[in-house]
């Protein structure tokens, strides 16, 4: 009896299964069937010598195999079954002949034929039955044929026997490397010498890194995980393996809530030194990557956001030194200029404004009303992240970085694309937030359309303003002089001949809303703070000024509107959380937590004290709108700007700015001591906040900057 194994990438047509079926039991042969396909698909009564789906065979295999082969290509897929069915391979062992139905189980088919040389493979029925007749007229040529190729093709004995050594191999690494061996001090010690040892190559070197650095972060050896990666990268002599294994060694430094600005600094220099030899090959893709790294490493949020200090604020210059010494940094900013001035504003016409953002429009709203219903105005609002065309563009920071490179072309032929009909339409483009929407729109040469871009603080600690094309941007708006003085030190380019107007513009802020009455005297003893949830904030600076009021009255007490500090954005984040948590446990009686309002008006009606606590502001709207509510405000002179030409004391009224918590606590006890005092204070800082910056005062100046008024 002659064995015939079919497969099949899908299920056969069935009056072409059951005909070729007679024709092979017509010759006399037992026929076997698997596939892609449900068992209950196959008619019944056939006469199969066996059956098997190998769908049916990967779901008993589990989840897990069962979504990882259905990942595969068809051909793929067929065969990674096969290879792990006792059933099937037992089919194909004892096949005479292996047939193909269908193309995709050609490759399965192949594969099958290596391990039983004795079989015949085809592709069809019509093979296969000349197949069979082939050997009905020969049989002892093919007795001896079969008897002389018993054991597998030799190809088959060395993949399997480097696939077991692999396997047998990797997993007694896994084994030895574990997390439970990294727990001891010895097994800890014994992989970091293993991982410095002379003479490995680079490629295993950086590999064993990897694995014995995730071991030991899972084995709670952190601070090892972050040495281990450093270790490795001294002993690399490949310079794009080494600063990769330096980066991961400072992101595992982050990762764990530390920060060494040595092995930092050791990271980014390493990166942009990689980013130059790539930039000088004329490989734009890979300097664009080094320079992401270095970026990315630089500007991460930890070093800037989640902490209350940052190197940028402290010594821009200084911090990015490395950077400006790069020549591929240096070619990433330099300016592609524009084929046509920005025209005037147009006689005859309303002036079209485009005002974009990418998904926060948080200030925008006032400018949109206002020019809403502006007779000399055509306004249309795009954000760019509901935009399905314009969102993946701007997603694509480190293609933006090879395009300034000199490469990505296609992308930049994508964005000229998507944004030519906007810039087309639009006199003047206002841009909100200096980010990924600011650096896509000067990508593209805006021609005679007038681009202005609005910055607040954010931006200023990231690495956006430096992929801006500052020679397309007509005019830069800050919310203050602090922070233009503070991205000028980070972008000289802004200030270089051939660069932006700069201008200094307050946030749009409707603040007669605010003003409601305020009958309870009591009220002075309150104080409040708008908005906790950045580490900038500050809210434990705002409790040991409560602590220091309540050690002489504890009328004393904290209102604290907004959400609280997102723990999960870094462990810097949740570490100040963690002592704040304390702290708000020690002073609970006195502190009452209000969470997120859409009545933030109504909310201040209780705050007789308003506090702006943060190490850093651009411009703290909700300290105004306190002052205006009736709250005397109370300022720290915010420790970024501290000491600097401008910062919160050139900014707001100097009785109003404090240098210490003890300075704060002194002037609330004096300006609470009677409630004629309070109101008389109160009331002055309610009025000098309306004239300075309500809307109606700051929307004339947005006339000047758009309309030319």
């Amino acid at each position: 009896m002659t064995h015939v194994l079919l497969i099949a990438g899908a299920l056969p047509q069935p009056a072409v299964l059951k005909a070729s079926l007679e024709k092979f039991r017509a010759a006399g042969a037992t026929v076997e069937l698997v596939g892609l396909f449900a068992t209950g698909d196959i008619e019944p009564g056939l006469g199969l010598g066996g059956l098997r789906s190998l769908t049916e065979a990967a779901a008993e295999r589990g989840p897990v195999f069962e979504k990882r082969v259905a990942k595969l290509s068809g051909p793929r897929r067929i065969w990674a079954c096969i290879e792990q069915d006792r059933q099937v391979r037992r089919f194909g062992r004892r096949a005479q002949v292996l047939v193909a139905l269908d193309a995709p189980a050609v490759y399965a088919v192949w594969r099958l034929a290596q391990r039983n040389r004795r079989a015949d493979a085809v592709f069809g029925i019509a093979p296969a039955l000349k197949a069979l007749e082939a050997r009905r007229e020969r049989p002892v040529h093919y007795a001896l044929r079969d008897a002389a190729r018993r054991v597998p093709s030799p190809v088959v004995a060395a993949r399997s026997t480097r696939r077991a050594a692999r396997r047998g191999a990797g997993a007694a690494l896994r084994r030895a490397s574990s997390p439970a061996v990294m727990r001891t001090a010895l097994g800890a010690k014994a992989w970091r010498t293993a991982v410095v040892a002379p003479k490995v190559p680079d490629r295993l070197r950086a590999k064993l890194a990897r694995r014995v650095s995730t071991s030991m972060a899972k084995g709670g050896r952190k601070a090892g995980a972050t040495m281990v990666l450093n270790a490795a990268a001294q002993r690399t002599a490949s310079q794009a393996l080494r600063a990769d294994l330096l980066a991961e060694a400072a992101r595992a430094d982050l990762a764990r809530g530390h920060d060494d600005p040595a092995l930092r600094a050791t990271a980014c220099k390493a990166a942009l030194a990689l980013a130059d030899q790539r930039y000088q090959q004329g490989d734009a893709k890979g300097a664009a990557a080094a320079l992401s790294s270095a970026l990315t490493l630089a500007f991460h949020r930890s070093i800037h956001f989640d902490r209350l200090t940052s190197p940028l604020a402290a010594d821009p210059a200084g911090y990015l030194a490395p950077f400006r010494a790069s020549a591929a940094f240096r070619a990433l900013g330099a300016p592609r200029g524009r084929t046509r001035p920005a025209a005037p504003a147009p006689a005859g016409r309303p002036l079209r404004l485009l005002v974009t953002t990418y998904s926060n429009a948080n200030f925008l709203q006032p400018i949109r009303d206002r020019y809403a219903d502006h007779p000399g105005v055509e306004i249309r609002f795009l954000d760019l992240k509901d935009d399905e065309t314009l969102r993946p563009l701007a997603k694509g920071g480190q293609r933006m970085m090879e395009y300034a490179l000199g490469g990505q072309k296609a992308f930049g032929d994508q964005v000229e694309a998507a944004l030519r009909p906007h810039l087309d339409w639009a006199d003047t483009v206002f841009v909100d937030w200096c980010t990924n929407a600011a650096a896509l729109f000067t990508l593209a040469d805006p021609g005679t359309t007038r681009i202005v871009v609005r910055l607040h603080s954010y931006e200023a600690f990231t690495f956006w303003p430096h992929l801006v094309d500052t020679s397309r941007v007509d005019d830069m708006v800050f919310v203050g002089d602090h922070l233009r003085d503070l991205v000028v030190e980070t972008v000289p380019r802004l200030a270089e001949p051939g660069g932006p107007g700069l201008h200094v513009i307050a946030n749009a802020m409707d603040l007669e809303r605010f003003q409601r009455d305020k009958d309870n005297g009591d009220i002075r003893f309150t104080l409040g703070l708008v908005g906790v949830s950045a580490v900038a904030k500050d809210p434990r600076w705002a409790l040991e000024v409560l602590r220091l009021l309540r050690e002489r009255d504890e009328r004393y007490r904290l209102v604290v509107i907004g959400n609280g500090l997102d723990r999960k954005a870094s462990p810097a984040a949740r570490a100040y959380d963690d002592l704040l948590q304390k702290d708000l446990a020690e002073l609970a009686d006195a502190v009452e937590l209000v969470g997120r309002t859409e009545d933030v008006p109504g909310a201040l009606t209780r705050v007789g004290v308003i506090l702006s606590s943060s190490v850093r502001e651009s411009f703290h709207c909700g300290l105004v709108e306190g002052a205006v509510s009736g709250a005397l405000p109370v300022v720290r002179d915010w420790p970024f700007f501290a000491g600097k030409e401008n910062g919160a004391r050139t900014l707001f009224p100097a009785d109003w700015v404090v240098g210490s918590e003890r300075e704060a606590a002194d002037r609330i006890l004096a300006m609470t001591a009677s409630e004629e005092d309070w109101r008389e204070a109160t009331a002055a800082a309610a009025k000098h906040s309306l004239a300075t910056w309500d809307w109606s005062v700051i929307s004339p100046q947005f006339d000047r900057l758009l309309l030319g008024d």
